[in-house]
């Protein structure tokens, strides 16, 4: 099955045959113009395929405006096996593992003046937390490389607090053989606005689960694009998200299977309460010509709370081979499993509390995926504080 190509902003006109100057649709989503340099894009207006769901208005100054580029406030745990150091943006990890494809991703590029760098080396599993709480509300830019060397295992988590307006760039790299968790928790405060591109590279027998967790901030946009790179490479990616009234939670998601026997698999959840809460889900899988033996399902499924919350969803799936394993996916916005809520009735369980219980059933399938103890405690704490404000209907 076959998803209709997606198009998007060209950088520059070119040939067509509909007349000298016409621009030439993209015809595939690994065709999208990239640079690191915001005056390659066209202004944005808001119309554009990448940005008609976004608040724009609410996040110009992050497009357009000049940002703080010095080092984003981080602090790091400490592991055994783990190397972490600033560099300069011509180290030859950035830019590694992809380039921005849209014009806030290219501004914080092109500002950022110190990039954080993150490597794992040791073959046991190791657990690296980046603290990065913003100190105040001022536009700024940062830029994160994640690398996994060969056969190396481990977990980092981002963790995202504070009054932030942050655009960044995050790289990740996982090496022939190695077994990389990363975790973006936006724990913001009520009024932060983030942008967050996410580049991924995994390479040959390599795993990569990437995790994004959306709950606190006005604004936060978290698109992962990852690239299974090598033969047998596998990518897990999950999303869980709670918007609140008012609040607009986004994620667009991009696997591009490059590599024969290559495995994906993409999971977002999340739930809307209150008026003018909103969330965008926007899945594209790619399935290469290469790709042989590729096996991919993606899916979406959001649980509405109340009225005047607006969830989109849009699965995309574009394959260029025939030989594949399987491919698939699905998409769904509804309200309470009824058969679910009589259970839980029959057992003595008052309503109100049976449609907590329901909602946090439906939000602890990704909880549990995560692999990570303490932090999955901490996400139920938080799910749950989320609920104990919510009058379900």
């Amino acid at each position: 099955m076959t998803s209709a190509p997606t198009a998007a902003p060209e950088a520059a006109p070119l040939q067509h045959a509909h007349g000298p100057g016409s621009p030439v649709p993209v015809q595939t989503r690994s065709e999208r113009f990239a640079s690191a340099n915001p005056a390659d894009f066209p202004a944005v207006t808001g119309r554009e395929l990448e940005w008609r769901l976004t608040p724009v208005a609410s996040i110009r100054d992050l497009i357009d405006g000049p940002l703080d580029g010095s080092p984003f406030p981080a602090e790091v745990t400490p592991a055994e096996g783990v190397t972490v150091e600033w560099v300069d943006g011509g180290d030859a990890r950035v830019g590694s593992a992809g380039l921005a494809e849209e014009r806030a991703a290219a501004n914080a590029w092109a500002s950022t003046q110190q990039v954080l760098a993150v490597t794992l080396r040791s073959e046991e599993a190791v657990t690296v937390t980046v603290d990065r709480t913003a100190p105040d509300s001022a536009p700024r830019a940062a830029h994160t490389v994640i690398t996994a060397a060969p056969n190396a295992r481990g977990t980092v988590i981002l963790d995202h607090r504070g009054p932030a307006r942050l655009t960044e760039n995050v790289e990740i790299i996982a090496e022939q053989g190695s077994d990389l968790t990363v975790i973006s928790l936006q724990e913001w405060d009520d009024e932060a606005v983030h942008l967050s591109s996410h580049f991924g590279r995994v390479e040959r027998d390599a795993r990569l689960k990437h995790v994004v967790v959306s709950l606190g901030g006005a604004v936060v946009r978290v698109n992962p694009s990852v690239q299974l790179a090598g033969a047998g490479a596998d990518g897990q990616l999950l999303g869980l998200y709670f918007a609140d009234a008012g609040q607009h939670l986004e994620q667009r998601v991009y696997v591009h299977h490059i590599a024969p026997h290559t495995i994906s698999r993409v999971t977002y959840k999340g739930a809307l309460n209150g008026e003018g809460a909103r969330t965008v889900w926007v899945g594209d899988v790619l399935i290469g010509r290469d790709a042989t033996g590729t096996d991919s399902y993606e899916q979406n499924r959001n649980l509405v709370l109340s009225d005047g919350t607006r969830a989109d969803s849009i699965p995309n799936l574009e394959i260029e081979t025939g030989e594949i394993a399987g491919a698939g996916h699905a998409s769904a916005t509804g309200r309470f499993d009824d058969e679910q809520l009589f259970y839980l009735r029959s057992r003595g369980i008052d309503e109100q509390e049976a449609r907590r219980l329901v909602v946090l059933g439906f939000l602890l399938e990704v909880v549990q995926k995560i692999g990570d103890a303490d932090l999955e405690a901490r996400l139920l704490g938080l799910l749950e504080a989320e609920l104990s404000a919510v009058e379900v209907v």
